[in-house]
Order: C-alpha cells, then sequence, then structure tokens
C-alpha cells in the first residue's frame, strides 16, 4: 500500500519556531526598553547625596528589592505622597550594614525589604537569559536541521515496484558481468566465504556524467533484492566541523541494520579528494575522508555491506581510499559504441510512439560519443518536438531536429541577419564543407545550413560512420585543415575576416598543442609529453622547451591554413556554387552536396 500523505517538513517547523522565538524576545526587549524609559524620567539622587539626606534624617522610607542595587526613596517633607526618588547603590551588603547601625543608633528610618518578583527576575537578568535560550535554540536546530540520523535515501530492493535491474541498462556488457559476481556475494555470501573469500568492501566506478554509473549501482540493488542507500559526497559537507564525519558514522550505522545492503556515495571526489594539512574547508574534508576510511577498515565479516562509489575525476582520490582492502575493484564505465547507443535507444523508446519508418541505427549513427543520458534526452526532445508540431507519431524529422538541437543548439528563425552577414556565413560553412571533402580522413558532410542555432551562425553538420577509439596523426592534421576552412574561405572569396572563426581556431590551437605535448607527435621534440601540472616542471626538459613548443605549434596551424587555401583557390567554382545555394535555400542535404561533384 503506498503511502502518499506527506509528512510535514521537520525544517521548516524548526524555522517557525526559531521565528517566533525570536519575536517574542524582541517584543519583549521593546517592552522593557518603554519601561526603562518610564523609570528614567527622574534622574537618580547620587550616592554622596543619599548618605548626606540619611545623616540629615530626611528621609522616612528606603524600599530595596532583593537582588536589585536600585533604591526607593520617600522623603519626610514632600508635598505629594505619591512623589519618590531613586537611587542606586554601588554595594548592597554595605549599605545595610549602614542602615543597621543608623537604626541602632536610633534612627527612625524604615526599611522594607521585597523579595524579586518572576518579572524583575526576568528584567534584571534579560540579556543572559535571552542569549543562553538563543544559543540554545540555534545549536538544537543545527542538530535537527542536519538530520544526522536520517541523511541517505533508502530504495527498498525488494518492495520497490521501479527498481532498476540488469535488463535496464545496456551497452555496458563486460560491466554487467563484471556486476554479477556483485550480485552472487550479496545473495549468497556464505558460499564464498566457505571458500576463503573475502567479499569486495568498495566498488568505485569511473566515467563521464551520464554513463549510467548510478544506474549500474541501482542495478545491483535490484537484482540482489537487498536495500540501497544513497547519498552524495556533497552532502557529507557542512560549514560546521565534524558534521561530515558524524554524518558518515550515521550512514554505516543505519547500513549495519540494513545488511545485506549497498551504500551508493555519488561524486565521492567532494570527500576523498587528495588530503592536505590545510585548515578550514579543507580540514574538515579530511576528517570527513578519515572517518570513511575508519569504516570501511572496521567492516565485520559477517557484515554484507558493499560500498559503491561513482565519480568522473578519479585522479583527484586520495591513494589511501583507492589500497586494496577499500575499493578493491575499479571500473570504468565508457560512453557506449555503436551497438550499445542502439540498444540504449530501444531501452528508452518502449513508452514513445514512433512511426514505423523509423530506424534505431541510423540516430546511434548520429550521436557517436552520447553518453545514455544524453542518448535518453535525443528521445525526449523528439517526443517534445512532435507533440508540439501536433503530429500522432514521432518522425524521423522530429528526431533529425532533436539530434541538432542537443548538438549545435536550438534554432534562431526570428533572429534578423543582414545580407552581409548571411553571405559571410554561407561561404564560411562552405568552405569547411569543401575543404573536408577533399581530405582523404575527414567524414561525409550530412548537412550545412546558415540559420542561426545557439551562438553559432551556422553549422557544418558530419556524418558519423564508425565508433574512433584511436586517432592518427594524419587525421589530426586533416583535422586542423578542416577547422581553418572556415577562416580561409572568407579570405579567398570576401578578402576579409571576421570574428565568426573565433571557435574554429580556439579548438584548432587546442588540438595543435595537444598534438605536441601531450600524444608527442612532434618530429623536432619528439615522442615526449610535456603535459605537466606544474609549470615550473618543464624546466627539466631545458629552459627552451616552451618556444619549441609555440613554434611548433605555428608550424601546424600554418601548414593546415596553407593546405586548406590550397584546397579552396583550386575549387573556387564550387565553393561560390554552395555559397549561392545555401544563400538561396539556406540548408543543403548530403545528396544535394554531392550534386556539386557530379559534374
Amino acid at each position: 500500500m503506498s503511502k502518499n500523505n506527506k509528512k510535514p517538513n521537520k525544517n521548516n517547523i524548526y524555522i517557525i519556531v526559531l521565528c517566533i522565538f525570536l519575536i517574542v524576545a524582541v517584543a519583549l526587549v521593546i517592552a522593557l526598553y518603554f519601561m526603562n524609559q518610564n523609570s528614567d524620567k527622574k534622574e537618580n539622587i547620587p550616592y554622596t547625596q543619599l548618605i548626606k539626606d540619611i545623616e540629615e534624617d530626611k528621609i522616612e522610607k528606603i524600599e530595596m528589592t532583593v537582588g536589585s542595587t536600585t533604591l526607593k526613596l520617600t522623603y519626610k517633607e514632600r508635598e505629594n505622597e505619591e512623589d519618590t526618588e531613586t537611587a542606586i547603590i554601588p554595594n548592597t551588603q554595605v549599605f545595610m550594614e549602614y542602615i543597621n547601625e543608623k537604626k541602632l543608633a536610633g534612627s527612625d528610618i524604615e526599611l522594607e525589604q521585597k523579595s524579586s518578583g518572576f518579572f524583575s527576575i526576568i528584567s534584571n537578568n534579560f540579556l543572559s537569559i535571552i542569549s543562553t535560550a538563543l544559543m540554545i535554540t540555534i545549536v538544537v536546530m543545527i542538530f535537527k536541521m542536519q538530520g544526522l540520523g536520517d541523511k541517505g535515501k533508502v530504495y527498498d530492493g525488494v518492495e520497490n515496484k521501479n527498481k532498476v535491474t540488469f535488463e535496464d541498462v545496456a551497452g555496458l556488457d563486460e560491466e554487467k558481468q563484471e556486476m554479477k559476481e556483485i550480485v552472487s556475494f550479496l545473495k549468497e555470501p556464505e558460499r564464498f566465504q566457505k571458500m576463503g573469500a573475502k567479499i569486495p568492501k568498495g566498488i568505485l566506478l569511473c566515467g563521464k556524467p551520464g554513463t549510467g554509473k548510478t544506474l549500474m549501482a541501482r542495478a545491483i540493488a535490484g537484482e540482489a533484492d537487498v536495500p540501497f542507500i544513497s547519498m552524495s559526497g556533497s552532502e557529507f559537507i557542512e560549514m560546521f566541523a565534524g558534521l561530515g564525519a558524524s554524518r558518515v558514522r550515521k550512514l554505516f550505522e543505519k547500513a549495519k541494520k540494513l545488511a545485506p545492503c549497498i551504500i551508493f556515495i555519488d561524486e565521492i571526489d567532494a570527500i576523498g579528494s587528495r588530503r592536505t594539512n590545510a585548515s578550514g574547508a579543507e580540514s574538515e574534508n579530511n576528517q570527513t575522508l578519515n572517518q570513511l576510511l575508519v569504516e570501511m577498515d572496521g567492516f565485520e565479516t559477517n557484515d554484507t555491506i558493499i560500498v559503491l562509489a561513482a565519480t568522473n575525476r578519479p585522479e583527484m582520490l586520495d591513494k589511501a581510499l583507492l589500497r586494496p582492502g577499500r575499493f578493491d575493484r575499479q571500473i570504468t564505465i565508457a560512453p557506449p559504441d555503436l551497438r550499445g547507443r542502439e540498444e540504449i535507444l530501444k531501452i528508452y523508446s518502449k513508452e514513445k510512439k514512433f512511426a514505423d519508418n523509423i530506424d534505431l541505427k541510423n540516430i546511434a549513427e548520429d550521436t557517436a560519443g552520447f553518453t545514455g543520458a544524453e542518448l535518453a534526452n535525443v528521445l525526449n526532445e523528439a517526443a517534445i518536438i512532435a507533440t508540439v508540431n501536433k503530429h500522432d507519431e514521432i518522425q524521423e524529422k522530429d528526431l533529425e531536429e532533436a539530434v541538432k538541437k542537443v548538438t549545435v543548439g536550438l534554432e534562431k528563425t526570428s533572429r534578423v541577419i543582414s545580407d552581409k552577414d548571411k553571405k559571410l556565413t554561407a561561404y564560411h560553412e562552405a568552405g569547411h564543407a569543401i575543404v573536408s571533402r577533399y581530405l582523404a580522413t575527414s567524414l561525409d558532410v550530412k548537412e550545412i545550413s546558415i540559420i542561426p542555432r545557439g551562438v553559432a551562425g551556422g553549422y557544418t553538420m558530419y556524418k558519423t560512420n564508425e565508433d574512433k577509439f584511436y586517432i592518427s596523426k594524419t587525421e589530426m592534421e586533416e583535422r586542423l585543415v578542416s577547422l581553418l576552412g572556415g577562416r580561409v574561405a572568407e579570405k579567398v572569396a570576401l578578402d576579409e575576416i571576421s570574428t565568426g572563426a573565433s571557435n574554429d581556431l580556439e579548438v584548432a590551437t587546442k588540438l595543435a598543442r595537444d598534438m605536441i605535448i601531450v600524444y608527442g607527435m612532434s618530429d623536432k621534440i619528439g615522442p615526449i609529453s610535456l603535459k605537466v601540472d606544474d609549470p615550473i616542471e618543464l624546466e627539466l626538459y631545458g629552459h627552451e622547451i616552451e618556444d619549441e613548443v609555440g613554434k611548433e605549434i605555428r608550424r601546424l596551424l600554418d601548414t593546415a591554413y596553407s593546405r586548406a587555401m590550397q584546397i579552396l583557390i583550386a575549387n573556387r567554382d564550387k565553393l561560390e556554387a554552395v555559397a549561392n545555394a545555401l544563400l538561396q535555400k539556406e540548408t543543403i542535404t548530403q545528396e544535394e552536396f554531392e550534386e556539386f561533384f557530379k559534374v
């Protein structure tokens, strides 16, 4: 039976209580202020004048309250019986001894002592009471709002109707096979313990955002039918020292009560980064990480608890966290290949209405490098576009538009563009396409458009023929030529250059730099990696190494620019034809583009 009744948020209740407390405190302060203002209309008699009046037997009655140093005086010769004066004494005990001596000496002065009332106690000690109560309230609220005992969402693997299994995970066949061992550990720990095998304490899932790390963790819990405790690494970190470590302890206490179970810590690099000797927030991170290490070492053999952690920055993690006995296994989850993307699309397309002529393999081919989350986003965008266009089913045009929207950006149909800018964009995009057409390693052009999308004034889309895991030096050099084709086309056709090539230049410069300092593809510098964390380390290779790197980057870009110039000068007629077609149609398909090269 599902529980739909929403419980009131405890944090909101605590905030309301604090607000009421502050309002009451402010009201009391204002009331006491006005009371003191009224009582201070008459000035207090100086202490020396008080003693003089007592010696001269001018005072008939003295009223004093226990615990107070303020006296209320009634003089013998007064015009109105209600007229009184006040005085403040420096020491109550000394003054009482003095009055008693005067009375023994025969003085008829009357001394009346009153016990302190509740309101008098409050008024005399108001600041200390308020400050103490406020501090206690704040401390209690901090601990309540932190929810130290309730952190970590628990998903019951047995009762959850929407539980995730390995059938919901596609494109990760080898990873799923590895994870099936973990499921066996959770289901039948005794079988492994009899053989003397120890259950892995921790498994680290590494990969780009959206590759399916969290999905894989939930699938393990679903297959094993065990509770799944999920918590983000950032939830451990607070501005108050010690709370992160306390949360780690509470999390593992909860897990031991639910064992066998899985603890999943997403973005573990938030607390698991390399420890430093710094203070403040970094010191708090260190304490939290130390507590996590202690808890993982403190597992008992009969505690069937497996800690799964996910990160897209494994290089940032502390070495102590990665040693055997803690995170025993590290599994890298890479973006899916062509077959994997097709399987993922099939899973996410189950609840969507597609036209009969839709081929998911074509979508998979056009989305090389996409993660599972990005593929799901493409199908969702296609469904939205189909709904907006009032289609009964998701059509091929809807899917193509969704891919463009995700990769290039939203189409800016309402943007007013001058004829001059249109002409510049047409030659620019035509230059990219034609240069790519004459490069042996370049991808086929799928579509060219001068309709603005996102921040781009136009775009040239390429068709992905295959998944590539390695790129040769020739491919990278020709990639530089293709990137500079737009800038060169502006120069060749219009004898002018514009800011439209800024992103092309940025990508080309980074690619050339990586060829030299990361991949060691420079014939002059040699097969050496110059990718260092600290620039000072470059001095190990000589003081002139930075100049040499700069010269090599310049040489690669100049060579690519010259080659793009040669291609476009030799095919000036095709550049003009493609640019004019873009000015007329705004968008050219692959088939239309290939027609220019059949003549």
